[in-house]
Formats: C-alpha cells, sequence, structure tokens
C-alpha cells in the first residue's frame, strides 16, 4: 500500500502543481488498533507556488480524493495547516506525531515540532477528546449489547485527557502507550488487553455483553473530565509572526 500511496503523492504534486511536504496515516492503524476491513487514512501536508497565494480571491485549500477499495486520502494546503496549527487543533497536532510516515519532505514537520509546545492548547485538546468520547460513548455503549470494538473509539480520547491532565502535552498517538502509562495492573486494564488482542487477531467483535469493569471507568472518568476541563484556563502568546515567517521560509525553501 505505501507504493501506492506514493505514486498517489506524484500524481497529485503534478496534476495540482504542488509540493507536498509531509504524509502519515492518522486513523485506527496509526492509533494501534486497526481492523482486518481497516482503511487507510492517508493525511498530508502541500504547498502551491508562490503565484497562487499572491491572488485576491481566496481559493480551495483541501485537496480530497474519493475514498476507493481501503484508500482515504485527504490534504491540507500549508497556510490552512499553519492557521490550524496556531489554533491547536488535535487532528493537526496527531498527524505531526504519528508513528507512520509514508513521506516527508523539507523542514515543515521538524520545525513545527521545535515550536509545538508555543501553541499548544491543553483546553482545546480537552474539548475536542472529551467531546468526542462523550459522542461514541452515547451513541455505541449503552445498550446492554453493543459493538465491543466501539470501546476503543471512546478509552482512547479519555485516555488522551488523562494523558493531558497529567503531563500537559500532546498525548501520544498510540494506544497502547496511553494504556502502558496511565492505567494501573488490574481488572480494568487485562478487560482492556483482552480487546484489544482480539481486535489485532482480525475478531471484529460484533454485538456483544458490555464490558461492566470498563463502562463503570468510562462512567466515572466522563464525569470527572468535565468539571476538570472547565477548570483550565491557559493563555498562549500570539505566535503569527513567528508561523508567518515559517510560512515564508517554507515556500522559498520549497520552490526555490
Amino acid at each position: 500500500m505505501k507504493e501506492r500511496i506514493l505514486e498517489e503523492i506524484k500524481r497529485l504534486e503534478e496534476q495540482h502543481d504542488i509540493k507536498i511536504c509531509y504524509v502519515v496515516e492518522s486513523g485506527s492503524r496509526a492509533w494501534g488498533f486497526p481492523s482486518k476491513d481497516s482503511d487507510y487514512d492517508v493525511r498530508f501536508i502541500y504547498v502551491h507556488r508562490k503565484e497562487w497565494y499572491l491572488s485576491i480571491d481566496e481559493k480551495r485549500d483541501v485537496i480530497e480524493l474519493p475514498i476507493n477499495d481501503l484508500l482515504d486520502m485527504n490534504g491540507w494546503e500549508l497556510r490552512k495547516a499553519l492557521k490550524l496549527f496556531r489554533k491547536s487543533n488535535p487532528p493537526l497536532m496527531e498527524w505531526l506525531h504519528s508513528g507512520i510516515v509514508y513521506y516527508q519532505a523539507f523542514s515543515l514537520v521538524d520545525k513545527m515540532k521545535e515550536i509545538q509546545e508555543k501553541v499548544f492548547l491543553p483546553q482545546s485538546a480537552l474539548y475536542h477528546y472529551l467531546n468526542m468520547a462523550k459522542g461514541n460513548y452515547r451513541d455505541y455503549l449503552q445498550g446492554e449489547q453493543v459493538k465491543i470494538k466501539k470501546y476503543f473509539y471512546v478509552l482512547r480520547p479519555i485516555l488522551a485527557c488523562m494523558w493531558i491532565e497529567k503531563y500537559n502535552t500532546v498525548p501520544p498517538i498510540l494506544f497502547q502507550n496511553l494504556v502502558a502509562d496511565l492505567l494501573e495492573d488490574g481488572q480494568l486494564k487485562q478487560e482492556i488487553q483482552t480487546l484489544l488482542d482480539r481486535k489485532l487477531r482480525g475478531d471484529e467483535m460484533n454485538l456483544e455483553p458490555k464490558v461492566t469493569a470498563i463502562n463503570e471507568f468510562l462512567d466515572q472518568e466522563i464525569t470527572r473530565l468535565e468539571e476538570f476541563t472547565k477548570s483550565i484556563k491557559v493563555k498562549k502568546e500570539d505566535i503569527t509572526q513567528l508561523l508567518d515567517e515559517l510560512f515564508r521560509n517554507v515556500l522559498d525553501e520549497v520552490w526555490a
């Protein structure tokens, strides 16, 4: 699949007259719990020529490819990416830390990582992950019979919140790292590991009785984290000037 992704990247560069700086996996494969039929959720950052930016008209800043046979590709233009970076956009932060990098060129991502502490807003990340967890918990895990694999789409954002609470940094993207650091040995951790082992073996785990220990943990943490999130108020310095400089430097570097 990597060869096909790189072929698509080359085709996109030629078709749109762009340069692509960074290509990563962003979905369940990057999170560490893919299903046997999981899509490849590929995300990328790209740069237009300088002339594209010197226009009185706003232009489309996203490239999306139609999903086909397991490949979903979506890219953000450089200026859009840096604006979202300034807002500490959680999905973009995950892209920067994906453990599955298909392609990287130029210095953009390394420079973004160097200054990520200047932009990271814990409250933004907490709201993002907590709302994700609450929505998935409400939609998938309320009945006596539930889709067991949906637990991962609630557990991971809850653990991401717990990481932010503990370390005040961007949480690891890999689910296993969150579990190892944040959960003590015991029934809960054992139940989660059992589900993870089954999922990685290809067991699709359709409707089954809910796991009481996990539901109780999620109920408790959602309530607790809601209160914690309300108490967080962190302000960051405006780094627009720094990002403007980065933007111009990347344009010069890419199109030198």
